[in-house]
């Protein structure tokens, strides 16, 4: 037997909707900026066979491109990151609200108004054209083609 709810517990169960726990280890779950970002020092930068510099040099430049790349990135986020989740935010509730409230309507409207314009489209087309094209299909019902090769 279900057993009822409280308001208070309506309340928190709509509020978990908009608060749902994240995953602070696998940041992209779904996999949408894999082949995109995905850029380490080998990828940039590369020394090929009998061309290398000073060993020491290479382990500099390596560490000098990996820590550089992490903290602009953190920086970045920490400085843009909010304000461009709210303009992302934004821009996804305002296409959102005019596919909702817009687009749908739309499409359904034209759906309906296309629906009588093809049931007398449709109607013409049966009394006009089939006629005539069965009258075609009875005189060209006796033409026989004959191939010869000469």
């Amino acid at each position: 037997m279900a057993e009822e709810q409280t308001p208070l517990e309506e309340r928190i169960i709509i509020k978990d909707q908009h608060t749902k726990e994240i995953d602070l280890v696998n940041r992209d779950p779904k996999h949408i900026n894999e082949d995109v970002v995905k850029v380490d020092f080998e990828d940039v930068i590369a020394e090929p066979v009998g061309t290398y510099s000073f060993d020491s040099i290479w382990k500099t430049s390596y560490t000098t491109f990996t820590v550089s790349k992490y903290w602009c990135y953190r920086l970045l986020s920490a400085i843009l990151g909010i304000p461009l989740a709210v303009v992302w935010g934004f821009l996804f509730a305002l296409i959102s609200f005019c596919h909702i409230w817009a687009v749908v309507p739309c499409i359904k409207s034209y759906l309906i108004e296309i629906q009588c314009v093809s049931r007398i489209y449709s109607l013409c087309i049966h009394t006009f054209c089939d006629p005539f094209f069965e009258a075609l299909s009875k005189i060209c019902s006796n033409v026989r083609v004959a191939l010869r090769k000469e």
